[in-house]
């Protein structure tokens, strides 16, 4: 399943004789990358962890690239790294995994918090999901949705990622692309569906918290993102406020294609 990613398009995949990576932005030992095991495994015998060390939400794509990283074996096919969620599935895929089979799959999460909308661009999850794509690997994101000061409902991944993932190996599938995939904060039997969704928009960075330290110098905390009521209907940030699991095909080429067309009349 290697190549150039921004070419071509995956065949259907089987699970049978599969492999699947797991990594994440939360950790090696957070609570839902213990969920998504539990989903792997419902999938395949073959599930591989390699996720960060240490909590890196919010790393975006990053590489370490100005220090050595470093690989700690946690258990059987479990493993961590000191650096980003990029370091790890780059790590993972080309040293952990050479001389073994490749992943048939890699999957990110389950990330505790929604990634809807501006957030894919700073997500870890979705940049763990971005690497897999880029050495390519098909690669989903899986994210849930949680209420300030209530523990998530891990619930509704367990019930719904499976088939999810299931349904989407039988599809054609750009190798230029990841699946973002959110769960909303309700219980299963309240869900009421899955469907396609455009990625949203919503306000990022108007919550900055200003303070001042014992030495009289101020620092900042970037805060929660606003909670608008209302949001365009079809899209991820709409979908899932309504109840429902929202599924978002994200590129990996930015290049807009409206502009390059203009860009082509004046430049060549």
């Amino acid at each position: 399943m290697s190549g150039d990613p921004s070419i071509g398009f995956y065949p259907p995949l089987s699970l049978d004789g599969s492999r699947i990576l797991l990594s994440n932005d939360d950790g090696v030992n957070a609570p839902g990358i213990k969920v998504l095991h539990k989903i792997a495994k419902s999938l395949s015998k073959d599930v591989w962890v390699c996720a960060p060390e240490v909590e890196q939400s919010g790393a975006g794509h990053s590489l370490t690239l100005r220090r050595p990283l470093r690989i700690h074996k946690h258990g059987l096919k479990r493993y961590a790294v000191d650096g980003t969620p990029t370091d790890s599935v780059l790590l993972g895929i080309r040293e952990l995994l050479k001389d073994k089979k490749q992943p048939t799959l890699l999957l990110s999460g389950v990330n505790r918090g929604a990634n809807l909308a501006e957030d894919v661009h700073y997500s870890g999850t979705v940049a763990a999901a971005m690497e897999g794509t880029l050495l390519g690997v098909p690669s989903v994101a899986l994210s849930q949705m949680v209420r300030r000061g209530v523990d998530p409902n891990w619930a509704v991944a367990e019930t719904f990622a499976p088939d999810i993932i299931r349904k989407l190996l039988t599809i054609q599938w750009s190798q230029g692309v990841l699946m973002n995939i959110n769960f909303p904060d309700c219980d299963p039997a309240e869900v009421k569906g899955v469907r396609f969704a455009r990625q949203g928009s919503r306000k990022i960075g108007e919550q900055l918290g200003k303070r001042v330290d014992m030495r009289g110098e101020p620092y900042y905390w970037i805060g929660p993102i606003s909670e608008d009521l209302h949001y365009p209907e079809g899209t991820d940030v709409g979908l899932i406020a309504d109840g429902y699991v929202t599924i978002t095909p994200l590129q990996v080429d930015l290049t807009d294609g409206p502009t390059a067309k203009s860009l082509a009349k004046v430049f060549g």
